[in-house]
Order: C-alpha cells, then sequence, then structure tokens
C-alpha cells in the first residue's frame, strides 16, 4: 500500500512510532470504548430460548470491524499500534477501577451497586485482556496475509475469514476461564460456538457499512 499525501490532519510520535491521522485516532477511541465496555457487560447473562449469551455479544463485534478496516487501510503495524495501545488502556481502566472500588465507603445506598458494576471478577478480567490480545492479533494476522495474497479483491472474504477466526480464538480462551463453572462445562462448547456464530453474523449483516467505511478512509487518507 503506497500512502500519498492525504486530507486528515496526523500526530506525529516523537519515538519513532511514525504518525497516525486523525481518522486513525478515532477509530482507535472506538475500538477501545468497546473493549472497555465489553468487559462490564460481559458478566450481563441473558437466554434466548435454550442458548445463554453475554451483554458483549452487542458491542464486542464492533471491534473486530474497526480491526479489520485498520488492517485493510493501514496494514499491520498500524493494526499492532491499535492493539496494544487499547490493551494498555483497557488495562488501566480495570486498575483504576479496582483502586476506587477498593476505597472505603460511606455506607450509602451506591456502594454496593458500584460495586456490582466495577468489582470486576479477576478471572473475567484476565479472560478478556488474554482472550482480547489472542482475538485481536488472529483477526488482524489473518486480515494482513489474505490481502497481501489477492490484493485489494475479495474485501468480504477477506474480512469474514479474519473475525470467524480471531472470535473462535477470543471465545475459545473468555469463555471457559471467565466462565467455567458458571456456564455448566456440559453446555459450554454449545455456548462457546453459539458467540462465535453471532458474533461473525453480526459482523456479516453490517458488512456494507464496513466496506462502505474502508472506502471512505482510503480517500480521506489518501491512500491507494
Amino acid at each position: 500500500m503506497e500512502k500519498h499525501s492525504g486530507q486528515s490532519r496526523r500526530i506525529v510520535f516523537p519515538n519513532g512510532a511514525g504518525n497516525v491521522s486523525v481518522l486513525y485516532n478515532i477509530l482507535a477511541s472506538l475500538f477501545t470504548v468497546c473493549l472497555i465496555a465489553a468487559n462490564l457487560f460481559a458478566e450481563k447473562q441473558f437466554q434466548v430460548g435454550v442458548v445463554s449469551f453475554t451483554g458483549a455479544l452487542f458491542v464486542f463485534p464492533v471491534s473486530y470491524i474497526v480491526n479489520d478496516v485498520v488492517s485493510e487501510v493501514w496494514g499491520m503495524k498500524r493494526s499492532r499500534l491499535l492493539i496494544w495501545s487499547a490493551f494498555g488502556l483497557n488495562l488501566l481502566f480495570v486498575l483504576l477501577a479496582a483502586l476506587v472500588d477498593a476505597l472505603p465507603g460511606n455506607g450509602g445506598i451506591t456502594e454496593e451497586p458500584f460495586h456490582l458494576v466495577f468489582g470486576l471478577a479477576p478471572r473475567i478480567v484476565a479472560a478478556s485482556l488474554m482472550a482480547f490480545l489472542v482475538g485481536s492479533f488472529i483477526n488482524a494476522h489473518v486480515m494482513v496475509w489474505l490481502h497481501r495474497r489477492h490484493g485489494e479483491r475479495h474485501f468480504v472474504l477477506r474480512a469474514i475469514l479474519s473475525s470467524l477466526a480471531g472470535e473462535a480464538c477470543d471465545s475459545l480462551i473468555f469463555f471457559p476461564v471467565a466462565l467455567g463453572g458458571i456456564v455448566p462445562w456440559k453446555v459450554m462448547p454449545l455456548f462457546v460456538v453459539w458467540q462465535v456464530l453471532l458474533k461473525t453474523l453480526y459482523e456479516v449483516v453490517i458488512l456494507p457499512v464496513t466496506v462502505r467505511v474502508v472506502h471512505q478512509v482510503r480517500i480521506a487518507e489518501g491512500i491507494d
């Protein structure tokens, strides 16, 4: 991918990490917000028929869509920056939440609800961080690898296969570690499969939007 002088303003990193545009930073912010929200929403479980799901189902696929856009437009280097930056900010949020939750309370009526929301279980945090790193990097690597093989063709195929690979790795790590014993082990495989399928379906349905976003970002960035 050849980069030309684009119209978007850029932020230059002094440590040699390169420079990123305002559009990149907007996508990176959305990516990070989705990850933090997924941590909070993962503790909410709901059931449709005989299958259980977590609230993260509604927000986590957005992070994979953003990852696909960044990998497609800017390549692996920028995707790696995106993932590690979001990981660091996610970890910072978790540590700050734990610190504030540990502060002595005054017995007010908001103390218990605050703990229920922000007193993230250590196993869920550990599972989330591990699953995020593995799933996000798998998603980005598959996206970039297929791009190198096929060029600009078959974006839809790249987006579906990369998301399916990333979501599968993420779910295979997160749910057994975070919810093993809470979700009965005998239904865990079905639980994982349904999560992967529905998250991937979510991304398939929204693919026309993803394709449009990639096209517009390329134009705004002046990237051929």
